[in-house]
């Protein structure tokens, strides 16, 4: 079994289709009028399914119970590092975390739904094999090494 795609509800379909465009490199590969859209970063139909609820649907509250954040993994260093620079000219604030088996961006998207981009460093100098709930900052100097 493996996860298929996520399904997020939305206030504004243009406004994320664009986000996730431009910061996670994804494109529509279907659309259903202004209700549905769903978006793939690769050969699978989409890994994304967005879902207009209208612009006063409240918003995700920090403390409800539901999905915390999507996680997109990139396959390198480079992926990573690139992906916080897109993220940091575009003006996102992102928190960058040091899992110790991956490095991870958290962010939101426009209407407060939690993403998080990782490497896995497992199997590299930065990784080691077990999380054991200690994460590390990871700053941004870091990044450029």
């Amino acid at each position: 079994m493996k996860i298929g795609h996520v399904h997020l509800k939305i206030r504004d379909m243009k406004r994320s289709v664009d986000f996730y465009r431009q910061y996670l490199g994804m494109e529509i590969t279907e659309q259903l009028g202004d209700a549905m859209v769903f978006m793939s970063a690769g050969t699978m139909h989409h890994e994304l399914a967005l879902q207009a609820v209208g612009p006063d649907a409240p918003l995700p509250r920090r403390h409800d119970v539901g999905l915390y954040h999507i996680a997109f993994e990139v396959p390198d260093k480079q992926s990573f590092v690139e992906a916080f620079q897109t993220l940091k000219d575009g003006g996102i604030n992102t928190y960058p975390v040091d899992h110790r088996i991956s490095w991870a961006l958290y962010f939101s998207d426009p209407d407060g739904n939690g993403i998080e981009i990782y490497w896995d460093t497992r199997g590299t100098a930065y990784g080691t094999t077990r999380w054991n709930g200690v994460d590390q900052p990871l700053p941004e100097e870091k990044l450029a090494s």
